[in-house]
């Protein structure tokens, strides 16, 4: 298996932020979920939203990818309008961020294609918080699913037990657990434990490069491009 994963800003690349869409919707679609924040399309008019897209070895196919959105005025984080309808204290809780120094990582995806190569469930985590240096961001937040807590945790996020019933809420549906989270500093990383730390300390200092990585599925050739510079 070989794919690439790049990063674009979402204003600046509407073909690909479509094909994005679409993919990400045929995966909620698969787990019964129709209705989600991180799903609305307005943020796709915010210049300060940024897409990590897996693409094919062709670049024909998005088969995966995760959003960065930096809070900013009239754009506040997905995750604030899911949790205000259920905890009241997320208000207070967000006053302390300034705008444009905190971030939510939402809408993780990948397609059934890369399925068992760990592309959703750790990869994409690791690479979104690599990302954070080069967007200067303090911190990181997330909206997790049972599935990738533990990958979170593993990378330096840890659980926001203030909010919520001890950082757990029913999202984005009756039945569906999310675990609110966060990594407080995107470049110490205290919390990521060293391997993790490790991986993405490689990713901040060699953005355009390309790995061999490991999963269960066997070896995945990784071509990686998360320069900014030119967007």
């Amino acid at each position: 298996m070989k794919v690439k994963i790049r990063v674009v800003r979402a204003v600046s690349a509407p073909e690909d932020t479509e094909k994005y869409i679409e993919g990400h919707f045929k995966v909620l679609e698969s787990y019964g979920v129709t209705k989600v924040t991180s799903a609305d399309r307005s943020w796709v008019h915010n210049p300060n939203v940024y897409l990590l897209l897996v693409e094919s070895e062709d670049g024909k196919r998005i088969l995966g990818g995760g959003r960065v959105q930096l809070r900013s005025e009239g754009f506040p984080l997905p995750l604030e309008g899911a949790i205000l309808e259920k905890d009241e204290r997320i208000v207070p809780y967000m006053s302390k961020f300034e705008d444009l120094k905190v971030a939510e990582y939402c809408g993780l995806w990948n397609s059934k294609e890369v399925s068992g190569y760990g592309i959703g469930s750790i990869y994409l985590i690791r690479i979104g918080v690599a990302l954070t240096s080069f967007l200067n961001l303090k911190c990181l937040m997330a909206f997790c699913s049972p599935f990738t807590v533990a990958n979170s945790q593993a990378v330096g996020l840890r659980i926001i037990e203030e909010l919520g019933d001890n950082g757990t809420f029913l999202y984005p549906k009756e039945g569906l657990i999310a675990t609110i989270m966060e990594v407080e500093d995107v470049e110490k990383l205290e919390r990521a434990l060293p391997e993790e730390k490790s991986f993405i300390s490689d990713l901040r200092s060699n953005p355009k490069q390309i790995k061999i990585l490991q999963s269960k599925m066997g070896e995945m050739e990784v071509e990686f491009d998360l320069n900014l510079s030119a967007l």
